[in-house]
């Protein structure tokens, strides 16, 4: 799964001129489920003390490959982290949390370690999440 670049924004990316408004509206356009799924979690408000958990499984293949590449690339992360004033932790192909950036070093630091520890990674498998 591929963010639809215009050429627009492809000559600005070449000129080096692509501001964070930018690149979110491409990501908002071009991946709209994992638009939605982080925009739901984010958009809850996750305080210290209380991080948001979507836990849905995506509907489809195709819907799991966006959430996937929206996660694992460090611009289109670093870019719904900036918009969305969140940290974003991600496990599974489907859960991702949204973290306040206060709670991360406060009040949800041992949530948000036990999310992103290898624990944490492996007590949340089961046999029906095995081909995710």
């Amino acid at each position: 799964m591929s963010l639809e670049v215009s050429p627009d924004l492809l000559a600005a990316a070449h000129r080096g001129e692509v501001d964070d408004d930018a690149l979110v509206g491409c990501i908002r356009e071009s991946l709209p489920y994992a638009w939605e799924v982080v925009s739901s979690a984010a958009g809850a408000g996750p305080v210290p003390g209380s991080p948001t958990v979507h836990e849905v499984p995506p509907p489809s293949e195709a819907a799991r490959g966006e959430l996937l590449r929206a996660l694992a690339s460090d611009a289109i992360r670093g870019g719904l982290e900036r918009h969305f004033g969140v940290v974003l932790a991600f496990q599974n192909c489907h859960r991702v949390a949204a973290f306040s950036p206060e709670g991360v070093e406060g009040a949800d630091a041992d949530t948000f370690d036990a999310f992103v520890s290898p624990c944490g990674q492996l007590l949340n498998q089961s046999p029906e999440l095995r081909d995710c």
